[in-house]
Formats: structure tokens, sequence, C-alpha cells
């Protein structure tokens, strides 16, 4: 990670760390850049919903233009939907103002190559390389400004193309859809119910502060309550720029992405569609997906966490399916970054295809019992050099054994430490956590 530039852009609080006047910075320096490589003079722009993003593409714009390069404001739109519309149009880059399933006060600036995958690291190591020096750059004058152009109805040739990804209807499927407030609060429901299912909306209604307030993929148990009461086959959680998805079964209980990752693979397996016959995931993901893999002689890869680490190791293996438990799942025949919407509607489109209830499907994989706990700090840098959290760490590795693992590592976007431990005793697991971040806590809260 860089100065500004973490595992999923440029992230911070906004209008304080993510600042107006970096949002300038970026849009220049970005648009700067692009011209340096000869990558074209076009950007596309989309946001989420939050009160900050207006303030911040303003910024951002602003300093796209002042290199000559024209900006197409998409407006609200969930950020695979820049992905996927970068990726088909004659622009030659893409950036979403989102902090993705971060609260209200966050915000974040990520950008897209033409090809719609998130932005070579080389182009974003001469980003930063060269952003101090932004107010150096040459100025286009008179009519060589660039151009905003507003083109709002491109966001309904993303939902298109999320339908386009099935070939079967969903008539008789009763869907709570949440959207936490967010990007697919409008989206999700159009698809859905053109497709012919029978939804049910929660929290779709943004106002600007509400977006992944107590919702969505982070607080997915609201969903999940009221799919059991209203008898729903299938919940759906988005986070606030519905590049993730948490899913719930008919009988309420929550189907994780390690999960959906099992289902999705073992089903193209089967029906001789899964090329290498790898799963990529996570050092988080459930030692249990890696079980279920095992019975159809299909293996997990695991990589640091973080989708971009994901990404690059499916397209470095020819991998069709990674992802990651909280729920972004890349599906790359059909998208070049997480996407919930594709997501929910590959599952729902395996359920009709075999004719299996949710809970049926998400049955074949079993969880080793896992506890991740998020831990408050100052600054998350140096933790893995001090000795007292080393030797905790190493502690707990030793009492597990072969019986399980310990995952400590720093949030890629907030403050925090997250430990994890998996194991096959609960009490164990909780244990050994605990008194990890109990460490953590005194060393670096």
């Amino acid at each position: 990670m860089g100065r500004y530039f973490g595992t999923d852009g440029v992230r911070g609080l906004a209008n304080v760390e993510l600042s107006p006047l970096l949002a300038l910075k970026l849009g220049t320096t970005a648009a700067h850049a692009l011209i340096e490589r000869k990558q074209g003079k076009k950007i596309l722009v989309g946001r989420d919903p939050r009160i900050s993003g207006d303030i911040l593409e303003s910024a951002l714009v602003a300093g796209i233009c002042s290199q000559g390069v024209d900006a197409v404001l998409i407006g609200v739109i969930p950020t695979p939907g820049v992905a996927f519309l970068t990726a088909s149009s004659d622009t030659s880059a893409g950036v979403v103002i989102s902090a993705s399933h971060n609260p209200v006060r966050d915000n974040g600036i990520k950008f897209f190559g033409e090809d719609g995958y998130k932005l070579d690291d080389a182009v974003e190591a001469s980003i930063e390389d060269q952003i101090d020096n932004f107010d150096n750059f040459p100025r286009p004058q008179g009519g060589e400004v660039g151009n905003i152009f507003r083109r709002h109805e491109m966001v309904w040739k993303y939902a298109k193309h999320v339908k386009s990804t099935t070939n079967v209807p969903l008539d008789g499927l009763k869907l709570v859809i949440d959207g936490a407030n967010g990007a697919a609060s409008e989206l999700a429901p159009a698809i859905f119910h053109e497709l012919g299912a029978k939804t049910m909306c929660l929290n779709c209604t943004p106002n600007g502060t509400n977006i992944n307030d107590g919702n969505g993929s982070q607080h997915p148990q609201q969903m999940s309550v009221l799919v059991k009461q209203v008898g729903a086959d299938v919940g759906m959680s988005f986070d606030g720029d519905a590049d993730r998805v948490i899913l719930s079964d008919e009988n309420g209980n929550i189907v994780d992405g390690d999960r959906v990752m099992a289902i999705y693979a073992l089903h193209c397996a089967r029906n001789g569609g899964l090329p290498i016959n790898t799963v990529v995931g996570t050092v988080m993901s459930n030692i249990g997906l890696e079980i279920a893999l095992k019975k159809e002689k299909l293996k997990l890869v695991r990589t640091a966490v973080g989708d971009r680490y994901v990404s690059d190791e499916m397209r470095r293996s020819g991998a069709i399916v990674g992802g990651e438990k909280s729920g972004h799942i890349i599906l790359s025949r059909h998208t070049t970054t997480g996407d919930g919407m594709i997501t929910a509607l590959q599952i729902l489109t395996i359920m009709i295809q075999t004719g299996k209830r949710l809970s049926e499907l998400a049955g074949e994989m079993t969880d080793f019992p896992q506890l991740l706990v998020n831990v408050k700090v100052a600054e998350r840098d140096g933790w893995d050099e001090k000795p007292e959290i080393m030797a905790a760490i190493a502690d707990a590795e030793q009492k597990l054994g072969d019986r399980g693992r310990v995952v400590v590592r720093p949030s890629g976007t907030e403050k925090l430490i997250r430990v994890m431990a998996e194991g096959q005793d609960q009490s164990e697991v909780e244990c050994l956590v605990h008194g990890i971040c109990d460490v953590v806590k005194k060393v670096m809260g």
C-alpha cells in the first residue's frame, strides 16, 4: 500500500482525510497520467448516494477537466456498474466515489482501467509520485479544457448486462432485498422484479446519511429475520456500493461468501465447466470451504485479504470463481470485479436449474468454528513489529497446532486490526482470539 492508495483505492474520513483538495489532486493527477500514457481523454465517474459524494465528485471532476480530459458523470451506480461500463464504452478509465461497506462518515475514490479491472499498480504508483506536483502540470486553455457530460441513463445499460447473465426466468421466487440504502437501492428491486421474481424491499430509500446504517451485508440479520417471517425463498443484503452480497436461505440462515463460492464451484464442476478445478479464496476463507471442494477433487488457493489479490490470482491462473467470506465474489465469466447482483442472480439460477432450495445447496459445506474480532487502534501500521503481539499470536498457534489457524492482519481501509482464529472447538477459538485482542488493545489501542 502506498501513501494514498490502499488495497481498495483511496479511502478515509470524508472532508477531513479524504478532502475536496485531495480529490482535486487525484482527479488532476490521474487525468495527467492517462494523457502521459496516451490512453485517451475521457473518464467515467460514478458514485454511491452518501452525502459527501457531491463535494468529492465536484472536486474530482474539476481536476479531471483541468487537464483537458472529459468527465462522463453517471451518478449513483454500483461499483461493478462503473467497471462494466468502462470496459464496454470508449472511456479510458473509470472512477467510483464510494466507501463500499463503510459508514457514512467515510468515503473513497477507486479507479478502474479501460479493461474494467482495477487500475494497474504502475499507474497508481505514477499518480502517487506526481500528486504533490499537481499544480505544476500544463493547463489547457479556452476550448481545450475538458467537458462534463451527465449520462445517468447509462445505468440501465449496466442493468441490461446484469439481466443477460441468466437465461432462466425467476417466476415464482419470493425475494427479500436489502439495499443498505446504497447504490443498489433502485436497481436491484427493478432487475429482480423484471426477471419475474416477487420482491420485498428493505433499506432501499437512501437519503445520503443512512447508507450502511445497521443494515446491508455487514448487518444481514434484519433481512434474514424478514425472510423467515414472510416465507421468502431467498434474502439478499448488499453493501453500500453493491459489490458484495450476503444471502439468507428460506429458514433465515445466513449464506456467506464461502458458501456462495462452494455452491457455484460445485455446480460448475458437476456440469463440466470449472477450468483448472480451482477456487480462489483468501486466508479468511473457512476451512470448511476447502473440505467441501476436496470432496469433488477441487482445490482452494488462498491469497492475502483484498479483492485485488483475488482478482490478480484469478487472472494469473485462469480460475473463474474467487472471492471473500464477506460476500465479495468475482465470477469472471460475467464481470471483472465483485458484483453482488450478478452473484445473487447466479445462485438463484442454480436453484432453478437444480430444483433445490438454497438451504440444501448451502448444506454441502460445513463451517468450522471461526471468530473474527476487529480491534480499534490509533494506527494500523507497525503491529507486526510489536514483540508482545507476535508472542501472543505464536502462543495461540502453538495451542491450536494442526487443528486450526490464526490470522491477524490490519484492515486495508480502516484503523482496525482484525484477529481471526479457526478450529474444532468454539470455546477454545474464542479464548485464543480474545487473548490476542487484549494484547493488541494494550499495545496499540
